[in-house]
This record gives structure tokens, sequence and C-alpha cells, in this order.
């Protein structure tokens, strides 16, 4: 299968995973290890990765030598917040350019409110940020945050954490039909199936946390959920057979064989 590739970097695995909700870093990393991949998404305002000194750092059991870490704005409600949160982000790790954009609307459904995200977006790719966005499935929203520069449209499948997986196939599948840069569901996904369809839609990848962190077994889920982001992948690559209502079509040869009429 051929690479993802994100801002001029190639990835193998089309699995991005968050660093959050496990219950100890020890967890993380072999949460993440299973996964396989290779883009680790951290909330700036909730993970240390070398802001508070007197805390353990994710960065000593994820470090970014092996991993592209993507910090993100999970937790930010306006666009001054996000923006100021990248900024600290980029400094704490010399200069690192890549990024997820999201700002939220509201605590409750933590649906992103798309104003203030064209914003700071806007903002932030005028600051040389390769910024990776968190959007509503708006097809139109989505155009225009191509326009503006970012360099991955990321729609929700359904609400952050909720796990019911993808509820909008159709605005989806306009976004990934439309778009020139890569898209990858994020938010939503409850288990590998989720994933799966995902990828089959023609998703480029897909990214979780909570599917994964709030599992009985994280580490086991972690695996199943990449077998199905290469499972879903390869079907869409290869092409699914046409749905035909009311039209079987044995997938034995007819010809040749000793039997009586069907019935009508």
């Amino acid at each position: 299968m051929n690479n993802l590739i994100i801002a001029g970097k190639s990835y193998s695995s089309r699995l991005l995973v968050g660093t959050g909700k496990y219950k100890d870093f020890t967890e993380t990393r072999l949460a993440i290890e299973s996964s396989g991949a290779q883009i680790i998404t951290v909330a700036i305002r909730r993970t240390n990765i070398g802001q508070n000194p007197d805390e353990p750092n994710l960065l000593d059991v994820l470090p970014p030598s092996k991993y592209t870490l993507l910090p993100n704005t999970a937790g930010c409600y306006t666009l001054d917040d996000a923006v100021r949160t990248l900024r600290l982000a980029r400094e704490l790790l010399d200069g690192h350019r890549l990024v997820k954009l999201e700002v939220l609307g509201d605590p409750k459904t933590l649906y992103p409110n798309m104003i203030e995200t064209l914003k700071a977006a806007e903002i932030l790719v005028k600051e040389n940020f390769d910024v990776m966005v968190y959007t509503s499935d708006d097809p139109i929203i989505a155009r225009q945050l191509e326009e503006i520069g970012c360099v991955a449209i990321m729609p929700l499948a359904s609400l952050i954490g909720s796990g019911m997986g993808i509820l909008n196939p159709w605005n989806l599948q306009i976004i990934i039909d439309n778009a020139k840069i890569p898209v990858l569901v994020d938010a939503g996904v409850g288990t590998a199936s989720d994933a799966a369809i995902a990828m089959e839609l023609g998703c480029d990848g897909v990214l979780m946390n909570t599917a994964i962190a709030a599992a009985q077994n994280p580490v086991l889920m972690a695996s199943a959920m990449r077998k199905a982001v290469e499972a879903g992948r390869e079907a869409f690559l290869a092409g699914r057979m046409a749905r035909k209502l009311y039209s079987a079509s044995p997938s034995s040869p007819t010809s040749g064989i000793i039997a009586s009429k069907p019935p009508k």
C-alpha cells in the first residue's frame, strides 16, 4: 500500500493515536506500540511535555526521535487560546511545525466552533504552522480550510469520545471526493469496524484516542485498530463489488449442472 503523506513527510501507518485517558504512561506506551502508529497527538493543556519540570514527562516514554508528535489544542474554546497553545508547543518542541487545531464550541458536545476554527487556521498558516484541523462534516467548510492552506482535514465521524461510529458517511464521502489534501476521520470511532468503514469510504487515515484508552484491554484494542485500518485501506484500494439488490449472482458456475429449473 502507498504511504500516507502529510506536510511532505511519508508515514507507513494510517492510524494516528492520542495519549490521554490511559491509567499511566506505561499503558500509554504499550498501547501506542501495539497500534503501530507513527503520529502521536498530545494535548498541550493536559499532558506534560516539558512545561512542568517536576512532573513525569511523556517524551521520556514516547521520544520524538521515534514518533512524530502532533500537539493539539484540546480544551481550547477560543481562537486566542488555541493559537497561544500551539505557539507554546512550538517553543517546547524546538520549532515543531506540525500541529492539530481544534477550537471547541461547548463543553457538553465538544463540537467544533467553525467560525473560530477558520480564523485560527488562517493565523497559524500565516505563521508557518502545518495545520491539521478538526472540523465539522460540512463539505463547504472543509473546502475553505483547504483553501486557507491546512495540510489535512479531520472531520468528526460522531461526537468526541462518544464511540458512536460513522454517523455521516455521505457528508464524509463528499469531503473525500473533493479534497486535494488528506482527509482523516477524527472523533467518534468506537471499535475496529468503525475504523475499517472509515478507510473503506476512502479516508486517508483515522485518528482516535478514547476507543483505545477506554477499552477493557487497551493494548489489545490498539492492535485490533491497526489491523482494521490496514484492512479497510486494502478493501478501498481493491474496489468492492457492486451492490445488486434482488439480483443474486452465484459464485459457482451454473452451466452443465443437472437440476430442475428454479421456481419463478
